[in-house]
């Protein structure tokens, strides 16, 4: 199963480029598309999942092409729009039972079965008999996943389905979507967390006002960002100059003044001693630096 994308750009009537030549190859697993807001991220997926047309470019699915074989393309697609709702007066399972109904699932009793296995598995059967209002925000996102799954999709696409939400529901989101990814289906995850990333996913790419500027492991990501992290200790009037000088990514209090993690093309001036990088300092190198 893979994803073919080719020269997509989308350039909105205002003029506004939102997507600039994007160039990707998506295989089975969990694919992570990191970027901040305004990247080109929630463009890409409308388009993935035949919401918008590009204004050039063209994408390939398992070889179905995006424009010409929408209805098959469509029939392999689950999505999880960041601004996913439900019907508030309706009961959980009685949501799914509609989704089912609109994904074409006629028989009662297999829909039905077909749920009660996404309640179980989305860690929400004991909640099937709850209106969907009374659900935390977590479990919406979970509900949202469950409706996403319905049809057995080979491709599911997640946009920012970790925004709003607690540590621990984030966790398990997390880890469902790790478990779903050892399936024969591919799961694209459209984030601007970088946690999300680095604890899921083994190939990633990188969106920065509309183009792409990395693509990649996340372990390739961090060994390019190693020359240019730093940390250092520093009392207040250094750590001041610092700021004006060089993107700051933590500080920590200590005897006597601060430490400090940096990143930097050039750290002439400062005694300092390299640092090994996270997913974090990569991201902002990319987004900060030229490397």
């Amino acid at each position: 199963m893979k994803i073919l994308i080719e020269g997509l750009s989308q350039v909105y009537p205002n003029k506004y480029k939102a997507l600039d030549d994007i160039n990707l190859e998506i295989s089975d697993g969990l694919f992570g598309l990191l970027g901040p807001n305004g990247a080109g991220k929630s463009t890409l997926m409308r388009i993935l999942v035949t919401l918008m047309k590009p204004s050039t470019g063209n994408v390939k699915m398992d070889g179905y092409d995006l424009f010409k074989d929408r209805k098959q393309i469509r029939a392999m697609l689950g999505y999880l729009p960041q601004d996913f709702s439900t019907f508030p007066k309706i009961k959980t399972w009685e949501f799914l039972d509609y989704s089912a109904r609109l994904a074409g699932i006629k028989d009662k009793t297999q829909r039905i079965k077909k749920i009660d296995e996404l309640l179980e598995r989305v860690g929400l059967f004991d909640a099937r008999e709850k209106l969907t209002s009374k659900l935390s925000g977590g479990m919406k996102r979970r509900v949202g996943i469950a409706q996403a799954l319905i049809s057995n999709p080979k491709i599911l696409i997640v946009d920012e389905p970790t925004t709003g939400l607690d540590p621990e529901e984030r966790i398990r989101f997390r880890y469902l979507l790790t478990e779903m990814s050892k399936e024969e289906r591919i799961i694209i995850l459209s984030t601007h967390i970088v946690g999300d990333i680095s604890s899921t996913c083994n190939d990633m790419a990188l969106l920065n006002l509309g183009k792409l500027a990395f693509n990649g492991s996340p372990h390739e990501l961090i060994d390019k960002a190693r020359p240019f992290t730093y940390r250092l200790e520093v009392d207040d009037s250094t750590l001041e100059k610092l700021k004006q000088e060089h993107i700051i990514i933590s500080t920590v209090p200590v005897n006597n003044g601060w430490q400090v993690d940096i990143v930097t093309n050039n750290i002439n001036g400062f005694k300092a001693k390299p640092l090994e990088p996270n997913l974090e300092h990569a991201y902002v190198c990319f987004m900060e630096l030229i490397i």
